[in-house]
C-alpha cells in the first residue's frame, strides 16, 4: 500500500468515525478564530473557549482590541500562559487588521503569515474553515498521528510535514481531515497511549502492523 492509498482510505474511515469535522476552538467571526488560535498555543482549546468570553465581552471587535492595551489584554488573556506574548501579538494583529484591512481577516496565505503571532498552522486553520480554501493544519495531534499511521517518515517539523502531506491528501480533504486527526488523537490515539485494539485504523496503521 503507498503512502497516497492509506490516506485515502484513512480519510475514508475517519470520515465515517466523526461524521462531523469541526473545529474545536469556538468562534462566530473571522477575526476571533484568529485571536483563539493564538491562545492556543502550548493551552488547550477548552481553556481559550472559556477565556475569550471575557475578551470578547470587554473588547468586541478587532478595533476595540486594537485600542486596548497590552497590560489590560493580558490581564484577561493570562490563563491561557504566555500572557504577555500573546496579548502583545493579539493587540499588534488587530491593530494591522484595523488599519490595513479595515478589521477583517485577509482571505490570503502569505497575507496572514504577514500578521503578528500568525504562522503557517494559525494561517491553515483560518484558510480551511473561515474560507474554504485546501488547508493542512499541522498541529501537535496532526504530527503525532500521522507519523504513527505511516504517512510521513518520522518527521517532526510542522512545516515538512505539511509539504509531505500536500503531496497524499487531496486540497478539499484536509481541512476536514486535520480536524479528524484533532478528534481521533484527543479520544483513541493520544500521546500517552495508542489504543489500537479501538481504532478504525488499526489495519491499516503502520505502527500497529509493526
Amino acid at each position: 500500500m503507498t503512502k497516497k492509498q492509506r490516506a485515502e482510505e484513512i480519510i475514508q474511515r475517519l470520515e465515517t468515525e466523526y461524521p462531523l469535522a469541526d473545529c474545536t476552538l469556538d468562534y462566530d467571526e473571522a477575526w476571533k478564530l484568529l485571536v483563539s488560535v493564538r491562545l492556543a498555543a502550548q493551552c488547550t482549546d477548552a481553556r481559550v473557549n472559556v477565556v475569550v468570553q471575557d475578551l470578547y465581552e470587554k473588547y468586541p471587535s478587532p478595533a476595540a482590541l486594537a485600542e486596548a492595551s497590552e497590560e489590560e489584554i493580558e490581564e484577561i488573556v493570562r490563563p491561557c500562559g504566555l500572557g504577555k506574548s500573546k496579548a502583545r501579538d493579539i493587540h499588534k494583529c488587530m491593530k494591522v487588521l484595523v488599519e490595513k484591512y479595515g478589521g477583517r481577516v485577509p482571505e490570503d496565505f502569505d497575507a496572514l503569515l504577514q500578521l503578528p503571532g500568525v504562522g503557517r498552522k494559525s494561517a491553515n486553520l483560518i484558510m480551511g474553515d473561515i474560507f474554504g480554501k485546501p488547508a493542512i493544519v499541522t498541529d501537535t495531534h496532526c504530527i503525532r498521528l500521522v507519523n504513527r499511521m505511516g504517512l510521513v517518515d518520522d518527521i517532526k517539523e510542522p512545516k515538512k510535514v505539511e509539504m509531505a502531506l500536500w503531496k497524499i491528501i487531496p486540497g478539499e480533504k484536509g481541512s476536514d481531515f486535520c480536524h479528524r486527526l484533532v478528534h481521533h488523537g484527543r479520544k483513541v490515539c493520544t500521546a500517552r497511549a495508542a489504543q489500537c485494539n479501538i481504532c478504525c485504523l488499526n489495519d491499516i496503521c503502520k505502527k500497529h502492523l509493526g
